[in-house]
Parts: structure tokens; C-alpha cells; sequence
């Protein structure tokens, strides 16, 4: 048994790089983010940005819920194919959603240069391929819709792959906007940053009650402290799912190894982000420091007391499944992990106002590209703020 393998590699990579005290006393504040992942230091930062008062909590330490877990591949794909969305929601509609998990990645990279934070942020391309022929004539759909809205695609030959990638398929849709990172890296140092600038960060702080119908929310923590505020916005992911009666994402377990450094690869393959259209799907990328860090094997069930074990073999089935795709890859596991997460029927997150809970907005970046989904929140929650109206919070309503 290889213990070490048992947590996230961008967390035994980094380890707990800033620790914050928990409530002690009773609190006053405006805006309290509940939830220290990269959705609330992104909200956070863009709060704080907009002059705010903001305090951020978390029952964890920072970035340790499904942040830590993360993978970090920055897309502007959305897990729902457009062709597939625009029969959802309309063609325009989804061509704009897809649209703005472009503009996201922009943002994160513009983000990332004008602070200067080291994690590891690199513009990259995405190769999106087919695992079989049926998937093929529907990949050739997708690429003719994205083609028509100017996403920045190509279309590859199954020989065009293989002779560039060593990736086996049957064609794909090489895309111009993708990225990766280390977000577990981001999600401390944006916190801290702004932590520099006057946000109040209390980690290891459980709630032991929302009360959100007053006229001014109340915090009712296990401590029997409590803070008082003028709006909550919630960062929970997954977790949120129990707060609320409608049934907004189906959660999962997903699995993720990485290899020993110095992979040796097709030089293309370090400037691209790859993932294939099956179901589920496995995706690839490589980190800054050599390896090729792949992903997927999904699960509805998790059981934690056999958890390792289920690790292991999804481990297992992931390093097959990348030998079949790249024909005499030698790949060494050094570490692997598991995270839940959640998705959504239409693959879009949600973010704004649910009819549940008063003074409050809820920032949930589910599925594949939740990086880019809280990075397009830190425009729309201050529109919201604001009382004004945002396009995008249109798809991302709750009740839709």
C-alpha cells in the first residue's frame, strides 16, 4: 500500500502554505463567502475588488475540499457538447456560454500576470478526440458548430493525431483556448494577497445554523459565536446540495494519478490538454514539472472505508486505458486520488439567487471546467450585488 498516494498531488506538492485562525468571537461584516476553494477566493478577490467588506470562512483549511482535488485543466468546453447544448437552450445561447469559457481563461491568465502569482499558469491547446468511429460523425457535428461561431477550432485526422500526438483515435477538434495551473496554489496565494488588503479569512470555523430570513443574516456557529452580515454568498460546491430541495447536480467520485517527472512524450503533447469523448471520459494534461497527470473513471458510489482500495484499482484501469491510447507510453505512477464533485443535467453551473434562501447568492461551478465557471462569477456576482441584470446569470439560474 503506497500511503503517500492517498491525497491530492497539488496538495502534498504545496502542502498548507497559509493557515488562518477560527472565530473566536462575535463578527460584524458585510459579505461573508462561505467557502475557501477557488470559487471563494475568486468571488473573494472580486468583492474586494469592488470595495466590500468581506470575510471568508471554511469548516476546513484552506483550498482542502474538492479544490485540492482538482486537476486544474482550464477549458473552455463545457462537459455538455454545443451541439448537444444548443438543442437545450438555443444555438445562440450556447455558443455564448461556450464563448465565455474563452473570456474566463483570458481573465485567469490576466489575473494570474497582474499579480504575479506563481502557479504554474500556461496558455495551452485542447485536443478534444474520438474514441470510436459513432463518436467520430458526432465530433465532426461539434466541430462544424464551433467552427460557425469562430471558437478558434481545427479539425485532425486520426493520422494527423497519431503522427503528432501518438494518440490513437479516429479524429479530433484541436482548439486554440485552453490552459492549466496548479489552482490549489492559486486559491492561497489570491486568498492571501487579499488578505494583505483587508479580507478576514477564519478557517476550521463549522456553522452550526444559517438564518438568512432576517433583515440582516445570522451566522449561528458550533462555538456558539456568531456573524452578523448583509448578504451570503455560498462557495460549497457539492456540498451545497444538501441545503437545498431542488435537485440541482448529480454528485460523483472521480479519480486522478500522475506519473515520475521526465515522462517521455511527444513534445506537442506539453502545450496541449487532451480528453476524449467517451463516457466517461479520460483527460490528460502535463504539469510544470514533467509529468503527465491523467483523470477520469467515474463513479456514482464512493465507499470511504474501502476508498484506497477503490483508488487503486481505478488507478489501475486509468494507466490501461492511457497505454491503449498512446501505444508504448512507459507511464510510472508516483502519485494518485480521488475528489467528488458534482454536474449538472446541462453541464452549466449555478450561480446567483435560489428562492430558498433569502440575502443570499450561491456561486456553484459544477462539472468539468469549474475553474472557468468561477471565473466568469467574479463578474457576474457584483452585477448581481448591484441589482442589475448579467447575461450569463440567465443560463446559470436556479428553477431553469
Amino acid at each position: 500500500m503506497r500511503l503517500r498516494t492517498f491525497e491530492s498531488f497539488g496538495l502534498i506538492k504545496n502542502g498548507l502554505l497559509y493557515s488562518y485562525p477560527s472565530v473566536q468571537e462575535n463578527i460584524e461584516t458585510e459579505i461573508v463567502v462561505v467557502g475557501g476553494g477557488i470559487s471563494g477566493a475568486l468571488t473573494a478577490h472580486a468583492l474586494m475588488e469592488k470595495g466590500y467588506r468581506v470575510t471568508m470562512i471554511d469548516k476546513r483549511d484552506i483550498g482542502q475540499g474538492s479544490t485540492s482535488a482538482s486537476t486544474s485543466l482550464l477549458q473552455y468546453e463545457i462537459d455538455i457538447p454545443l451541439y448537444q447544448l444548443a438543442e437545450m437552450i438555443g444555438e445562440k445561447s450556447a455558443a455564448k456560454c461556450y464563448q465565455a469559457g474563452i473570456t474566463a481563461i483570458k481573465d485567469l491568465d490576466a489575473l494570474v500576470r497582474k499579480h504575479r502569482i506563481d502557479c504554474g499558469f500556461k496558455n495551452k491547446e485542447s485536443l478534444y478526440f474520438a474514441h470510436s468511429k459513432k463518436a467520430c460523425k458526432n465530433l465532426q457535428k461539434e466541430f462544424e458548430l464551433r467552427k460557425k461561431y469562430k471558437l478558434g477550432v481545427e479539425w485532425l485526422s486520426a493520422k494527423e493525431v497519431l503522427n503528432t500526438y501518438n494518440i490513437v483515435c479516429f479524429g479530433a477538434i484541436l482548439s486554440a483556448s485552453a490552459a492549466s495551473m496548479d489552482v490549489y496554489k492559486l486559491t492561497h496565494e489570491l486568498i492571501h494577497l487579499n488578505v494583505k488588503r483587508g479580507l478576514e479569512v477564519y478557517d476550521q470555523t463549522e456553522v452550526l445554523e444559517f438564518k438568512t430570513n432576517n433583515t440582516k443574516p445570522l451566522i449561528l456557529l458550533k462555538n456558539d459565536s456568531k456573524i452578523t452580515c448583509k448578504k451570503i454568498i455560498f462557495c460549497t460546491g457539492f456540498e451545497t446540495t444538501k441545503m437545498l430541495k431542488e435537485h440541482i447536480a448529480k454528485l460523483f467520485y472521480t479519480y486522478a494519478c500522475v506519473s515520475e517527472e521526465k515522462i517521455k512524450l511527444p513534445k506537442k503533447i506539453f502545450d496541449t490538454l487532451m480528453w476524449d469523448t467517451n463516457d466517461p471520459y479520460i483527460y490528460m494534461r502535463t504539469t510544470d514539472d514533467g509529468r503527465l497527470l491523467i483523470g477520469g473513471e467515474d463513479s456514482s458510489m464512493n465507499f470511504s472505508f474501502f476508498q484506497n482500495h477503490i483508488k487503486e484499482k481505478k488507478t489501475t484501469a486509468l494507466i490501461k486505458k492511457i497505454q491503449h491510447i498512446m501505444p508504448g507510453i512507459q507511464y510510472i505512477e508516483d502519485f494518485s486520488w480521488g475528489g467528488s464533485f458534482g454536474s449538472t443535467k446541462d453541464g452549466l453551473p449555478y450561480i446567483g439567487k435560489s428562492s430558498e434562501w433569502k440575502n443570499a447568492l450561491f456561486v456553484l461551478a459544477f462539472g468539468g471546467n469549474g475553474i472557468t465557471f468561477s471565473a466568469q462569477a467574479m463578474d457576474i456576482i457584483p452585477q448581481l450585488l448591484k441589482g442589475k441584470k448579467h447575461e450569463l446569470a440567465g443560463f446559470y439560474r436556479f428553477g431553469r
